[in-house]
């Protein structure tokens, strides 16, 4: 693979369901070491763009490629064996667990005698949270005691020190506060220097512009607009999720009413 190649590529996907059109001529690429956000609304296609590509949902039309080669995935094992890991809003961690055992879950190390490796689980556990920053004092701890944020972060790892070449994040800040969104960013940046391409799927496009290298925006489906870091300001990002002109005359509704 050269350093042009995407890790991860779409060229005019589309997806229906019966008669409904849920996305249409979709083209977005996810390079390594960087930063892919898809931002859009509630609506605008994000859950099935996202189901297309972790491996949940075929592509009714157009092409889906890893690291420049033609794939069809029937399930999301398939996507995973290729690489791509998906973070989803919910994290699928369960709670009583310790971080540890979550950690492991479904990737479980051996023994010779066949059993699990309890002291390997855990030094691995605290080694990998280590190397993408962040200082664990306890694998032991019920994953549930830890915060929003630092569960996203020890998922985040974990799909990293599993082999990941695509990290796809679903929302990861949509259901935390400031201070912990702020550490679910450090490490999707932290992800992309060890050189993972990162799709970060969002409607906030200031946690987007934070970290984002390359934007693409949703809309009924549609692919709206892209924009590239440094070509695209702040409220330049959000006129455009915003509907430009339905804004402004939301704007002037809203003002209309208070008046």
């Amino acid at each position: 693979m050269t350093a042009a190649t995407p890790a991860l590529e779409l060229t005019g996907a589309g997806k229906t369901f019966g008669n409904v059109i849920a996305l249409r001529d979709i083209t977005l690429s996810a390079d390594p070491g960087s930063v892919t956000c898809v931002l859009g609304d509630n609506g605008a296609g994000k859950s099935t763009l996202i189901k297309i590509l972790s491996g949940v949902h075929r592509p009714s039309s157009g092409e889906l490629r890893v690291n420049g080669e033609p794939v069809s995935f029937s399930s999301p094992r398939d996507a995973l064996a290729r690489g791509i890991a998906t973070v989803y809003q919910d994290l699928a961690t369960v709670p009583l667990m310790s971080v540890w055992r979550n950690f492991f879950l479904g990737n479980e190390p051996a023994s010779r005698g066949g059993f699990l490796s309890v002291k390997q689980a855990k030094e691995t556990t605290k080694k990998a949270l280590l190397d993408m920053g962040i200082d664990l004092r306890d694998p032991n701890q019920p994953i549930g005691t830890l915060s929003g944020g630092e569960r996203q972060a020890v998922a985040i790892a974990r799909a990293v020190h599993f082999g990941a070449k695509v990290l796809i994040l679903d929302e990861p800040t949509s259901a935390l506060g400031v201070r912990q969104s702020g550490i679910v960013l450090k490490y999707v940046l932290a992800a992309r220097e060890r050189g993972v391409a990162v799709v970060f799927i969002t409607h906030n496009p200031h946690h987007a512009f934070m970290v984002g290298d390359r934007f693409y925006l949703l809309g009924r489906g549609r692919l709206l607009a892209d924009f590239e870091r440094g070509k695209v300001a702040l409220d330049d990002l959000i006129r455009a999720m915003a509907g430009g002109s339905e804004l402004t005359s939301l704007a002037h509704e809203i003002s209309s009413l208070r008046d």
